[in-house]
């Protein structure tokens, strides 16, 4: 019970922290998602990272309330596109697994030199694509789609590969904040005893309309017992006995 105590007690503590933490506007908890492969040429880099398990939706969600884009893409669930003052994120679905998302960080001169402008006329503004690219350079652009089509479009200049060492180091981090939560532990695992049914949860009783009592021996000695008619009752006290014959005396202390 002391160290269930202990642990609630550490529990309240954090919780407390990230309050104030958040309200300070840090970033409480953090989760880095994961570098899986990077294309850099010269200024032109593109790094991907994966999100396992979220949707386009709600990557780019995150990403947005983490850091306020210049300007962001309606919702869609295959591809959105988050735009910076110095790179554009393009949040994907993988097509080789779709319960996973694939977000890749392009470098402005990396989308210029590789994007189709068809392609992004779908998700940014016509004036933003009007400046990423030269209208002198009109069928000479690339055909990339995205991390996500590699096989059926790749890119124009470099190859992507696995991240090395020097890359990660290079790598923009994209972090997003986590909610954390505690989870009530299941009923079926714990039938009784200290933490029953999850952190905060008591031991059933096995009857119902009943009250405890305090009861003692009547020193029958046959293992009867007798409700005690108060709470804790004093035991009846007797007069102390005193010598027959004695004389008391009181003397004062020199």
């Amino acid at each position: 019970m002391r160290k269930w105590a202990t642990r609630l007690h550490l529990t309240v503590i954090l919780a407390l922290v990230v309050t104030l933490l958040s309200a300070c506007g840090s970033v409480n908890v953090s989760e880095t998602y994961p570098l899986e492969s990077v294309n850099k040429t010269g200024g032109e880099t593109s790094y991907v990272y994966r999100a396992a398990g979220e949707t386009v939706q709600e990557v780019a969600k995150e990403l947005a309330d983490q850091k306020k884009p210049d300007q962001i893409s309606k919702e869609d669930p295959d591809h959105m596109f988050l735009v910076y003052s110095d790179q554009i994120i393009h949040v994907q679905k993988d097509g080789q697994k779709p319960e996973d998302t694939l977000v890749e960080v392009d470098s402005k001169e990396y989308v210029r030199q590789n994007y189709s402008p068809s392609f992004l006329e779908g998700y940014l503004l016509a004036s933003l694509i009007g400046s990423l690219f030269d209208s002198s350079r009109a069928g000479s652009y690339g055909d990339y789609r995205g991390y996500g089509s590699l096989n059926q479009s790749p890119p124009k200049t470099g190859t992507y590969h696995a991240p090395t060492a020097s890359d990660t180091k290079a790598a923009p981090p994209i972090t997003v904040q986590k909610k954390g939560s505690i989870f009530k532990r299941s009923n079926s695992g714990d039938d009784g005893g200290a933490g029953s049914g999850g952190l905060f949860g008591k031991k059933k009783s096995t009857s119902s309309g009943t009250s405890g009592s305090i009861t003692r021996n009547d020193g029958s000695g046959s293992g009867s017992s007798k409700s005690s008619s108060g709470w804790l009752k004093p035991r009846k006290s007797t007069v102390p006995r005193t010598k027959v014959g004695g004389f008391g005396r009181i003397s004062r202390r020199r």
